[in-house]
Protein backbone atom coordinates (compact mmCIF):
# COMPACT_ATOMS: atom_id res chain seq x y z
CA UNK A 1 0.00 0.00 0.00
CA UNK A 2 1.69 3.22 -1.19
CA UNK A 3 1.61 5.80 2.41
CA UNK A 4 -0.08 9.23 1.69
CA UNK A 5 1.86 12.37 3.32
CA UNK A 6 -0.45 15.67 3.89
CA UNK A 7 1.55 18.46 4.50
CA UNK A 8 0.05 21.21 6.49
CA UNK A 9 1.52 24.37 6.07
CA UNK A 10 3.55 25.12 2.88
CA UNK A 11 5.84 27.50 4.05
CA UNK A 12 9.75 27.26 3.90
CA UNK A 13 9.78 23.99 6.20
CA UNK A 14 6.91 22.55 4.36
CA UNK A 15 7.82 23.04 0.65
CA UNK A 16 11.43 21.52 1.59
CA UNK A 17 10.27 18.74 3.02
CA UNK A 18 8.17 18.03 -0.11
CA UNK A 19 10.88 18.84 -2.45
CA UNK A 20 13.66 16.86 -0.67
CA UNK A 21 10.82 13.59 -0.46
CA UNK A 22 10.07 13.60 -4.25
CA UNK A 23 13.86 14.68 -5.00
CA UNK A 24 15.08 11.33 -3.25
CA UNK A 25 12.83 8.87 -4.71
CA UNK A 26 11.02 8.18 -1.40
CA UNK A 27 7.69 8.76 -2.51
CA UNK A 28 6.37 9.79 -5.68
CA UNK A 29 4.55 13.00 -6.06
CA UNK A 30 1.24 12.04 -6.45
CA UNK A 31 1.15 10.46 -2.80
CA UNK A 32 1.94 14.19 -0.96
CA UNK A 33 -0.48 16.48 -0.82
CA UNK A 34 0.03 20.29 1.01
CA UNK A 35 -1.60 22.78 2.00
CA UNK A 36 -1.49 26.75 2.51
CA UNK A 37 -3.84 29.16 2.61
CA UNK A 38 -1.93 30.94 -0.38
CA UNK A 39 -1.42 28.40 -3.26
CA UNK A 40 0.06 30.45 -5.80
CA UNK A 41 3.45 30.02 -3.71
CA UNK A 42 3.01 26.25 -4.22
CA UNK A 43 2.70 26.10 -8.19
CA UNK A 44 5.91 24.60 -8.31
CA UNK A 45 4.84 21.72 -6.49
CA UNK A 46 1.44 21.67 -8.14
CA UNK A 47 3.40 21.12 -11.68
CA UNK A 48 5.59 18.13 -10.32
CA UNK A 49 2.63 16.05 -9.60
CA UNK A 50 1.77 17.07 -5.82
CA UNK A 51 -1.58 18.05 -4.74
CA UNK A 52 -2.31 21.39 -3.43
CA UNK A 53 -5.11 22.81 -0.93
CA UNK A 54 -6.35 25.32 1.05
CA UNK A 55 -8.79 22.80 2.66
CA UNK A 56 -7.02 21.24 5.65
CA UNK A 57 -10.04 18.75 6.58
CA UNK A 58 -10.51 17.60 2.81
CA UNK A 59 -6.81 17.28 2.78
CA UNK A 60 -6.03 14.59 5.60
CA UNK A 61 -8.92 12.40 4.92
CA UNK A 62 -7.05 9.93 2.36
CA UNK A 63 -3.52 10.51 4.46
CA UNK A 64 -1.31 7.87 6.73
CA UNK A 65 0.92 10.58 8.11
CA UNK A 66 0.18 14.52 8.38
CA UNK A 67 2.87 15.95 9.11
CA UNK A 68 2.74 19.62 10.84
CA UNK A 69 4.53 22.39 9.88
CA UNK A 70 3.52 25.32 10.73
CA UNK A 71 4.10 27.63 13.61
CA UNK A 72 3.10 26.61 17.42
CA UNK A 73 0.63 29.15 17.89
CA UNK A 74 -1.08 27.46 15.16
CA UNK A 75 -0.93 24.06 15.96
CA UNK A 76 -4.05 23.80 18.48
CA UNK A 77 -6.54 25.52 16.37
CA UNK A 78 -4.98 23.26 13.55
CA UNK A 79 -5.83 20.08 15.37
CA UNK A 80 -9.05 21.08 16.65
CA UNK A 81 -9.86 21.58 12.81
CA UNK A 82 -8.81 18.49 11.48
CA UNK A 83 -9.51 16.25 14.44
CA UNK A 84 -13.30 15.13 13.21
CA UNK A 85 -11.48 13.62 10.41
CA UNK A 86 -9.20 11.44 11.86
CA UNK A 87 -8.34 8.29 13.81
CA UNK A 88 -5.68 6.82 14.89
CA UNK A 89 -6.20 3.56 13.24
CA UNK A 90 -5.32 5.43 9.60
CA UNK A 91 -3.51 8.47 10.68
CA UNK A 92 0.19 8.59 11.96
CA UNK A 93 0.88 12.70 13.52
CA UNK A 94 4.55 14.17 12.92
CA UNK A 95 4.63 17.74 14.66
CA UNK A 96 7.63 19.66 13.28
CA UNK A 97 6.78 22.56 15.09
CA UNK A 98 9.03 24.39 17.88
CA UNK A 99 8.51 24.02 22.03
CA UNK A 100 5.30 21.64 20.67
CA UNK A 101 5.91 18.83 23.31
CA UNK A 102 3.96 15.09 22.52
CA UNK A 103 2.05 15.70 26.04
CA UNK A 104 0.81 18.74 23.88
CA UNK A 105 -0.32 16.86 21.10
CA UNK A 106 -1.94 13.94 23.19
CA UNK A 107 -3.81 16.56 25.56
CA UNK A 108 -5.45 17.69 21.51
CA UNK A 109 -5.93 14.17 20.13
CA UNK A 110 -5.97 11.90 22.77
CA UNK A 111 -3.19 9.06 23.57
CA UNK A 112 -4.68 6.37 21.27
CA UNK A 113 -2.55 7.87 18.19
CA UNK A 114 0.72 7.90 16.91
CA UNK A 115 2.27 10.79 17.55
CA UNK A 116 6.33 11.63 16.69
CA UNK A 117 7.87 15.35 17.84
CA UNK A 118 10.74 15.72 15.09
CA UNK A 119 13.41 18.94 15.05
CA UNK A 120 15.15 19.51 11.53
CA UNK A 121 17.62 22.19 10.89
CA UNK A 122 17.35 24.94 8.32
CA UNK A 123 19.93 22.78 6.18
CA UNK A 124 16.67 20.20 5.13
CA UNK A 125 16.50 23.07 2.14
CA UNK A 126 19.26 21.15 0.54
CA UNK A 127 18.30 17.90 2.00
CA UNK A 128 21.25 17.89 4.51
CA UNK A 129 19.21 18.54 7.76
CA UNK A 130 20.24 16.95 10.99
CA UNK A 131 16.50 15.54 12.22
CA UNK A 132 16.14 14.40 15.92
CA UNK A 133 12.83 12.76 16.54
CA UNK A 134 11.33 11.37 19.88
CA UNK A 135 7.55 9.88 19.63
CA UNK A 136 4.64 8.20 22.09
CA UNK A 137 3.97 4.16 22.30
CA UNK A 138 4.22 3.73 18.80
CA UNK A 139 5.01 0.66 16.57
CA UNK A 140 8.29 -0.53 14.96
CA UNK A 141 7.32 -0.36 11.86
CA UNK A 142 6.13 3.82 12.43
CA UNK A 143 9.33 4.55 13.70
CA UNK A 144 11.44 2.73 10.69
CA UNK A 145 8.99 5.02 8.05
CA UNK A 146 9.56 8.61 9.71
CA UNK A 147 12.88 7.79 10.39
CA UNK A 148 13.22 6.97 6.80
CA UNK A 149 11.01 9.87 5.49
CA UNK A 150 13.88 12.00 7.39
CA UNK A 151 16.79 10.28 6.49
CA UNK A 152 15.95 11.19 2.63
CA UNK A 153 16.31 14.77 4.25
CA UNK A 154 19.59 14.45 5.79
CA UNK A 155 20.03 12.40 8.59
CA UNK A 156 18.29 11.43 11.41
CA UNK A 157 18.32 9.80 15.09
CA UNK A 158 15.42 8.54 17.54
CA UNK A 159 16.35 10.18 20.97
CA UNK A 160 14.06 10.67 24.60
CA UNK A 161 11.96 13.56 24.07
CA UNK A 162 13.66 14.71 27.39
CA UNK A 163 17.06 15.64 25.09
CA UNK A 164 14.50 18.00 22.55
CA UNK A 165 15.64 21.48 23.83
CA UNK A 166 19.56 20.01 23.84
CA UNK A 167 19.15 18.97 20.44
CA UNK A 168 17.68 22.35 19.37
CA UNK A 169 21.00 23.73 20.66
CA UNK A 170 23.66 20.99 19.61
CA UNK A 171 21.35 20.35 16.37
CA UNK A 172 19.50 23.73 15.00
CA UNK A 173 21.17 26.44 16.67
CA UNK A 174 24.44 24.51 15.62
CA UNK A 175 23.91 25.72 12.35
CA UNK A 176 24.31 29.25 13.37
CA UNK A 177 27.27 28.34 15.51
CA UNK A 178 29.45 26.43 13.04
CA UNK A 179 28.84 29.51 10.05
CA UNK A 180 29.96 31.82 12.92
CA UNK A 181 33.19 29.97 12.78
CA UNK A 182 33.52 29.84 8.82
CA UNK A 183 32.94 33.31 9.05
CA UNK A 184 35.68 34.15 11.48
CA UNK A 185 37.98 31.44 9.08
CA UNK A 186 36.74 33.78 6.03
CA UNK A 187 37.86 37.14 7.78
CA UNK A 188 41.14 34.98 8.82
CA UNK A 189 41.60 33.88 5.39
CA UNK A 190 41.20 37.40 3.83
CA UNK A 191 43.80 38.65 6.80
CA UNK A 192 46.47 36.49 5.78
CA UNK A 193 45.67 37.29 1.54
CA UNK A 194 43.08 35.90 0.12
CA UNK A 195 39.77 37.60 -1.34
CA UNK A 196 37.05 37.00 0.74
CA UNK A 197 35.43 34.70 -2.67
CA UNK A 198 38.53 33.06 -2.42
CA UNK A 199 38.48 32.78 1.94
CA UNK A 200 34.66 32.11 1.71
CA UNK A 201 34.89 28.80 -0.80
CA UNK A 202 38.37 27.17 1.06
CA UNK A 203 36.64 27.77 4.48
CA UNK A 204 33.41 26.41 3.32
CA UNK A 205 34.77 23.05 1.99
CA UNK A 206 37.03 22.44 3.89
CA UNK A 207 34.48 22.74 7.10
CA UNK A 208 32.40 20.25 5.02
CA UNK A 209 35.46 17.88 3.97
CA UNK A 210 35.98 17.93 8.05
CA UNK A 211 32.43 17.15 8.83
CA UNK A 212 32.20 14.56 5.95
CA UNK A 213 35.21 12.61 7.11
CA UNK A 214 33.92 12.00 10.61
CA UNK A 215 30.60 10.53 9.00
CA UNK A 216 32.04 8.64 6.81
CA UNK A 217 35.01 7.21 8.79
CA UNK A 218 33.03 7.13 11.90
CA UNK A 219 35.84 7.86 13.75
CA UNK A 220 36.58 10.60 16.70
CA UNK A 221 37.97 14.43 15.63
CA UNK A 222 41.21 14.13 17.86
CA UNK A 223 42.12 11.17 15.63
CA UNK A 224 41.75 13.41 12.53
CA UNK A 225 43.17 16.52 14.34
CA UNK A 226 46.29 14.09 14.81
CA UNK A 227 46.66 13.41 10.98
CA UNK A 228 47.60 17.03 10.36
CA UNK A 229 49.27 17.94 13.44
CA UNK A 230 52.91 17.31 13.34
CA UNK A 231 55.70 17.79 16.02
CA UNK A 232 56.16 22.13 15.70
CA UNK A 233 54.31 22.28 12.57
CA UNK A 234 51.61 25.38 12.31
CA UNK A 235 49.16 23.62 12.82
CA UNK A 236 49.51 22.74 16.26
CA UNK A 237 50.64 26.33 16.98
CA UNK A 238 47.23 27.51 15.57
CA UNK A 239 45.75 25.16 17.71
CA UNK A 240 47.31 25.80 21.06
CA UNK A 241 46.77 29.51 20.60
CA UNK A 242 43.45 29.55 19.58
CA UNK A 243 42.93 27.19 23.05
CA UNK A 244 44.94 29.61 25.00
CA UNK A 245 42.21 32.05 23.62
CA UNK A 246 39.30 30.11 24.96
CA UNK A 247 38.09 28.70 21.70
CA UNK A 248 36.88 24.77 22.57
CA UNK A 249 35.87 26.70 26.73
CA UNK A 250 33.85 29.64 24.77
CA UNK A 251 32.01 27.10 22.69
CA UNK A 252 30.90 25.34 25.20
CA UNK A 253 30.13 27.98 27.06
CA UNK A 254 27.76 29.32 24.36
CA UNK A 255 26.23 26.00 24.14
CA UNK A 256 25.01 25.86 27.74
CA UNK A 257 23.88 29.73 27.43
CA UNK A 258 21.17 28.84 24.86
CA UNK A 259 20.14 25.58 26.32
CA UNK A 260 19.82 27.62 29.64
CA UNK A 261 18.07 30.25 27.47
CA UNK A 262 15.60 27.33 26.09
CA UNK A 263 15.01 26.06 30.04
CA UNK A 264 14.60 29.69 31.22
CA UNK A 265 11.91 30.89 29.17
CA UNK A 266 9.53 27.70 29.45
Amino acid sequence: MENKIVIIGGGNLGSSIAEGLIASGFVQAKQITITKRNLATLKHLEEKGVTITSDNKEAVKAANYIILAVKPFQIKDIIVDIKPFLNHEQHTVISVATGVWIKDLEELLTTEFALFRAMPNTAIAIQQSMTCICANQVAKNQVAFVSDLFNQLGKSIVIDEKLMDAATVLGACGTAYALRYIRANIQGGIEIGFSAAQASLIAAQTVKGAADLLLTKNTHPEQEIDKVTTPMGCTIAGLNEMEHQGFSSSLIRGLTASYKKIKNDM
